[in-house]
């Protein structure tokens, strides 16, 4: 079967603080209105990392009407540079929670590009590493989610060593190094705080419990002990949901950043999640 071209606008959000959400909108032309998905980055991701354009463009030739964009607070500005360290480290899981909620009102609000071809009715998010965190998250507290998919999620809201928080609680910043570009990044007290303010909401295996919507769990099997550990503590949490552990695979499915092409994992992942969004939405 030919594959059908993906056709992609970009769309930003302005927020009253003078954050800005960046994002675009993936869909072909075929069809009626499509089931839409919102796809959320992880810790040190944007839009543009990775797999994550390429997971969109299958899931836009797969029939969804795909939005990706970038936290408010992640960094990035208009590219793929961490280039607005100082919002980043301003970041924190309730803005990332609002930022959700602002993506999906202007969804609602026909806001936008191709909103005609978006079924809000038909709602999914997806997301990677902290993403999957997000998405349980916030599912747990909307109910125009009709099913949520976590890639290699996040099971524990704070993953930082107790020395690093200390740091940060103490001097009221602390910086964790990026491989990749060598520089380094703030994270602030805040984000700690926020989290101990929200320690229910944020509780991530019971708000995953708490769900009736369908929920998949993808892992690759040669991630980090702390996500292989998150992987078993959501399953258990909420073992009639679907999961799927990959072999001989980590944390990004055997593919770089800058993205240098698919792989067995990645595709295994994607032709699951794809599979699962079209059976449940």
């Amino acid at each position: 079967m030919q594959e059908q071209a993906v056709r992609t606008s970009p769309f930003e959000l302005r927020l009253s603080d003078g954050g800005i959400i960046r994002g675009e909108v993936r869909i072909t032309d075929s069809g009626a209105r499509k089931p839409a998905v919102l796809i959320a980055h992880g810790f040190k991701g944007f839009k543009d990392w990775g797999f994550l354009p390429y997971a969109a463009e299958r899931l836009a030739q797969a029939g969804f009407y795909v939005v990706t964009f970038n936290f408010s607070r992640n960094g990035v500005s208009e590219g793929q540079e961490f280039d607005e360290l100082n919002k980043f480290g301003l970041n924190t899981y309730s803005r990332e929670q609002a930022d959700l909620e602002l993506v999906v009102a202007a969804l609602i609000r026909r806001e936008l590009p191709h909103h005609d071809k978006a079924d809000a009715k038909r709602l999914a998010i997806c997301g990677h590493s902290r993403g999957g965190g997000n998405a349980l998250l916030f599912a747990a507290e909307h109910p125009l989610i009709r099913a949520a998919v976590s890639w290699n999620g996040i099971a524990v809201a704070n993953l930082f060593e107790a020395g690093f928080e200390a740091q940060a609680r103490r001097d009221g910043v602390a910086y964790v190094p990026n491989a990749r570009t060598g520089q380094q990044m703030p994270i602030r007290k805040e984000f700690f705080e926020d989290i101990d303010a929200n320690a229910e909401r944020f509780d991530i295996p019971a708000r995953l419990a708490s769900l009736n919507i369908p929920v998949l769990l993808i892992q690759g099997d040669q991630d980090i002990p702390k996500l292989l550990e998150a992987f078993q503590t959501l399953k258990e949490a909420a073992p009639e949901q679907q999961s799927l552990l990959l072999e001989g695979t980590g944390h990004t499915f055997g593919t770089v950043h800058p993205f240098s092409g698919t792989t067995d994992s990645l595709e295994a992942a994607l032709d699951t999640t794809i599979e699962f969004l079209q059976q449940k939405l």
